[in-house]
């Protein structure tokens, strides 16, 4: 499900967004102004903003302003064009320049001049001017066929840019692009345009071509379209449309001098094009905050609430309020999504640099994870899987280090450290070294069963000081994890990672056997033998019980296996039994299952029984207890009861 009880796989597109859900409005009003400025024409402006930041949007948005501030008499021509679709067999200059004259061919066809003649000389202007274009693309074809040694002959070059009737006898004057400009003046000023007021070219993605690209869709721009009724916006990030101007400079040999305000010559060529450049802003926390709300609201309202929720949103974001002053909607209770949202905001806001995409990925893949998850049996609050994800996505390293801890089975002594330190309250103290464990006596006082949860447990001198300030973080967030098996996802989570999950301070032989045993395959299981438990030493023996106590500790899931495993050890070496009673009581009481108690025998050591004498003393459930007591009356002599 998700994160907010919603369907199983509903996930958020990537396609620009149709709705403005982060007050983008105000940066596309503002570049309709500048399109739209009689001393400003003809303009380029450019619209700068890292990958995923919502510079496609704003187009969207700027695309829809114009056509609100337009009329029939003053209409706004709208282009938009993304450069790296280009074919790159015919040039991005020609390709942009064909786009533009294919739009103006086809308004040119719907205008409604009176004026007569206008059409046929504006159309007999285009026309011309795509001849020249076509004499370009001829040339580059010229230029990359003689590169396999296939050059055409000049004929076969004249003949692409030919007419099918044979042409008008104009094939010499149309050659090359010099005099494009002028007749492209003559073109935008023709009375079949007249209507139109401006033409805004908006060009998207530039940022993703390769640097001859860029270099030639700004020369188009700036050497052949920029005449008076023409206006560009180029939305890219600036920085990476200038690292590609700077790999042309580089490759001509053009000195490295700087301006008179100190810019580099690939800033200042791009200055050149571009008269301004306005900045797309970065979310901020209440920006993250509201978008992570909106993204979750988007599928389950109708339109008009949520456009209710956005505008409220909006009202907000201008008077510097937070989301708790959003005002109530009849029928709709936000309390999850706002709780959601408000847990996940700080360190979403901080890792993904509000960057609108990335949150987005980000939650697809929380939802994506959520399903599988569920889909697996594992049962855990989407809170936890939200939480865990923050750790997997963002804190990549600490991630690791968690996974270290389940491999190691000391996953719940830190975790019971970590929020120690994080200033949660625990049901327990982190959990003895191995070799401090309690000898089986009973507990008694306040750290007995689950009661002791709800206090507070003091922090500890050294507690946590080798933790990360990010982990630190991390463990602040709810839910709290201490007393949550996590296993099930890790080892999930491990394997999408690509994570082998090794336990290093067990010597390579004894893993095999750690794995088998644990196994919750038969065969497996059986495939350890009794030779193999009679030929290990006793200390490998050791190393072998601890290991298997710490995992049965911190992954319930194995408790049958691991339980049986630590008794088959002690049958089979006696000299282990003290160490085998000591990796029993690495499980806490309260995890003990029912069946548990059943897998001992009246073949087993007496300190084993002990066990039970203990897990009774500080079991909470009374059925564990009534198991204890069955099996202890039927498989050894020794009386519970005045225990």
């Amino acid at each position: 499900m998700s994160a907010t009880g919603g369907p199983l796989l509903a996930l958020w597109s990537d396609d620009p967004a149709s709705t403005d859900l982060l007050s983008f409005d105000a940066v596309a009003a503002t570049v309709a102004d500048v399109l739209l400025d009689a001393a400003l024409d003809p303009v380029a402006l450019g619209l700068s903003g890292p990958w995923g930041s919502g510079k496609t949007t704003v187009l969207g948005l700027v695309e829809q302003e114009l056509e609100d501030r337009a009329d029939e008499d003053r209409k706004v021509l709208v282009i938009r064009t993304e450069p790296w679709r280009y074919d790159p067999a015919t040039g991005a200059k020609e390709s942009l320049i064909s786009e533009v004259l294919d739009a103006l061919a086809a308004e040119i066809d719907v205008s409604t001049t009176t004026v007569e003649g206008a059409k046929e000389t504006a159309k007999k202007l285009v026309r011309r001017l795509a001849k020249r274009v076509d004499w370009a693309k001829a040339i580059k074809l010229t230029a990359k066929t003689s590169l396999a040694f296939q050059l055409p002959s000049i004929n076969d070059i004249v003949d692409l840019i030919k007419p099918a009737d044979g042409g008008d006898g104009e094939e010499e004057q149309v050659r090359g692009l010099e005099a494009f400009r002028g007749e492209f003046k003559d073109l935008m000023a023709s009375d079949a345009l007249a209507h139109v007021q401006a033409v805004a070219v908006l060009v998207d993605d530039l940022d993703r071509c390769l640097p001859e690209t860029v270099i030639e869709s700004l020369e188009a721009i700036r050497l052949f379209l920029a005449v008076p009724k023409m206006s560009f916006v180029i939305a890219a990030d600036e920085d990476r449309v200038a690292d590609a101007i700077r790999t042309r400079f580089k490759d001509t040999g053009a000195a490295a001098e700087k301006g008179d305000v100190g810019e580099e010559p690939a800033t200042l060529y791009l200055h050149k094009i571009v008269q301004t450049t306005i900045p797309l802003p970065t979310l901020s926390r209440f920006d993250t905050q509201a978008f992570l709300l909106l993204l979750q609201l988007q599928a389950s309202l109708g339109g008009g609430q949520f456009s209710q929720v956005i505008e409220q949103c909006s009202t907000i974001r201008r008077d510097g309020g937070g989301l708790d002053d959003l005002a109530g909607i009849d029928g709709i209770d936000m309390s999850d999504q706002l709780a959601f949202a408000s847990r996940l905001t700080p360190i979403l806001y901080e890792k993904l640099h509000g960057n609108p995409r990335r949150i987005k990925r980000f939650l697809n893949d929380l939802r994506v994870r959520q399903t599988i998850v569920a889909r697996r049996g594992i049962t855990l609050d989407p809170a936890v899987v939200a939480k865990l994800m923050v750790l997997e996505v963002l804190l990549l390293e600490d991630f690791k280090r968690v996974l270290e801890w389940l491999a190691q089975g000391t996953m719940r002594t830190e975790l019971s450290k970590l929020e120690v330190a994080a200033g949660r309250p625990v049901a327990t103290m982190p959990e003895p070294a191995a070799d401090d464990a309690p000898s089986g006596e009973q507990q008694t006082g306040p750290a007995k069963g689950k009661a002791a949860a709800k206090e507070p447990t003091p922090s500890v001198e050294g507690v946590g000081s080798d933790f990360s300030e990010a982990l630190l973080r991390w463990a602040k967030l709810p839910p709290p994890l201490d007393d949550v098996d996590l296993a099930p996802y890790l080892h999930l989570a491990a394997s999408f990672s690509g994570v082998t999950l090794l336990d290093s301070s067990l010597p390579e032989r004894l893993r095999d056997i750690a794995a088998n045993l644990l196994s919750t395959s038969k065969a497996d299981r059986q495939a350890v033998g009794d030779a193999d438990l009679n030929s290990l030493t006793l200390a490998e023996a050791d190393d072998l019980l601890l290991h298997i106590g710490r995992t049965i500790r911190d992954q319930p899931t194995m408790q049958k296996t691991g339980v049986t495993a630590i008794l088959r050890l002690a049958r089979q070496k006696p000299d282990s039994v003290a160490t085998a009673k000591r990796s029993l009581l690495m499980l806490p009481a309260d995890d003990v299952a029912i069946g548990t108690p059943l897998l001992f025998t009246k073949h087993d050591h007496g300190d084993l029984f002990g066990v039970l004498r203990t897990w009774k003393g500080q079991v909470g459930s009374q059925s564990v207890k009534n198991a204890i007591d069955t099996q202890s009356r039927f498989s050894h002599s020794m009386s519970f009861g005045s225990v």
